[in-house]
C-alpha cells in the first residue's frame, strides 16, 4: 500500500479544504466581543489611574469557575504559537492558507472577549492573570505532531470539541448569565472548527485509511489539551474535573467516542497491517479510558460523601 508524503496529503486534501471552508463561511455567524461584556459594571483599578485594588469579594463567581476561566483564557492566549504551528504545517497559500487565517481571526476574538469580561467584572486578580499570561506565552506551544498533517488534523478534531465542552460547562458553573452567554458563543465557534477538521480527516480515511488510522491511534493514546503547559495545570485540571467541567468521562463519552463514530473507524476497510494494529490500539485505549473514568467517578463520589458528612 502506497504511503503518501506530507506534501501529497496537503495537495490531495486541498479541494476538501476549499469545500469545507465554503461550508464554514456559510454557517459561521458574525459576532462582536464587546456586545457580551457588561461594561457598566467596570471601574478603575489601582495603579497609575488611582482606582480600587482587586479583591476576592469583587465577584461572586465560584473559585472553580475562576480557575476554569483562567485556564480557558490562558489557552486562548497562546494563539500566536498555534498560528505558527498550523501555518508552518498547512502553509499560507491557497485554500489551506485561507483557512489558517480565517481560523486564527475567529480564535482571536475568544481571548479578547473572555479577558474583557474577566477584567470588567473583576472576576479574577488582573495582576496575577497578566503574570500568568506572560509566563505561559513565553513558554509557547509546540505541537507534538507538528510535521504530520493527519496527526495534526486528528488532534484538533478532538481538541476543538473538548474546548467547546469546557467553555460551555465553565459558563454554566459561573452562575452568571452574561458569562454563560459569552462562553456559549465562543463554544459555537469551536464546534464549527471541530466539524471542519473532522471532515478533513474523514476525507483522509478515504484517501489513506491506514495512515489516518495510525494518526488517530497515536493522538488518542497521548492526547493532552493545549493548555497543559500552564503553570499549575495538573492541580487546576483536577479541580476542573472534580467540578464536572471537564473530566475523563466527558473526554471519553462526549469527545473521543462521538468523533470516532463519525469516522466509523471500526468499519473502515482497506487497512494494511499497521492500520489494523492501530485500530486495535484505539479499541484498547477506549477500554482503558472507561476503566479510568469509572475509577475517577467513584473517587469523586466518595470525596463528595466525605465532605457532606463533615458538614
Amino acid at each position: 500500500m502506497t504511503v503518501l508524503s506530507q506534501t501529497a496529503l496537503l495537495l490531495e486534501l486541498e479541494s476538501v479544504v476549499e469545500k469545507n471552508l465554503d461550508r464554514h463561511l456559510s454557517m459561521a455567524k458574525e459576532w462582536f466581543p464587546h456586545e457580551y461584556v457588561p461594561w457598566s459594571e467596570g471601574r478603575t483599578f489601582d495603579g497609575p489611574l488611582g482606582g480600587e485594588p482587586w479583591s476576592e469579594t469583587d465577584s461572586t463567581i465560584p473559585d472553580v469557575a475562576r480557575t476554569a476561566l483562567i485556564v480557558n483564557l490562558l489557552t486562548e492566549d497562546n494563539l500566536p504559537s498555534y498560528h505558527h504551528e498550523i501555518a508552518t504545517l498547512f502553509g499560507r497559500d491557497g485554500a489551506w492558507g485561507n483557512w489558517v487565517h480565517r481560523w486564527t481571526a475567529e480564535e482571536g476574538r475568544h481571548g479578547t472577549a473572555i479577558r474583557d469580561y474577566l477584567t470588567v467584572t473583576r472576576a479574577v486578580d488582573p495582576v496575577a492573570l497578566e503574570r500568568a499570561r506572560m509566563t505561559h506565552m513565553s513558554a509557547g506551544y509546540v505541537n507534538a505532531h507538528g510535521d504530520e498533517v493527519l496527526h495534526s488534523l486528528a488532534y484538533v478534531s478532538f481538541q476543538e470539541l473538548a474546548t467547546r465542552i469546557s467553555h460551555r460547562n465553565t459558563g454554566k458553573v459561573t452562575g452568571d448569565p452574561a458569562c454563560e452567554a459569552l462562553l456559549a458563543r465562543v463554544a459555537a465557534d469551536e464546534n464549527l472548527h471541530m466539524v471542519f477538521y473532522r471532515n478533513l480527516l474523514a476525507a483522509a480515511f478515504e484517501l489513506a485509511p491506514s495512515q489516518a488510522m495510525r494518526a488517530v491511534a497515536d493522538v488518542v493514546a497521548d492526547f493532552q489539551m493545549p493548555g497543559v503547559g500552564i503553570e499549575g495545570f495538573a492541580r487546576k485540571s483536577v479541580a476542573i474535573a472534580l467540578a464536572g467541567i471537564y473530566d475523563l468521562r466527558q473526554h471519553r463519552d462526549d469527545v473521543v467516542v462521538p468523533v470516532l463514530r463519525q469516522w466509523d473507524v471500526f468499519e473502515v476497510t482497506g487497512l494494511d497491517a499497521d492500520g489494523e494494529a492501530a485500530r486495535e490500539e484505539i479499541a484498547a485505549h477506549l477500554d482503558g479510558l472507561e476503566r479510568h473514568a469509572s475509577r475517577f467517578e467513584e473517587k469523586r463520589a466518595a470525596r463528595a460523601a466525605r465532605l457532606t458528612a463533615t458538614r
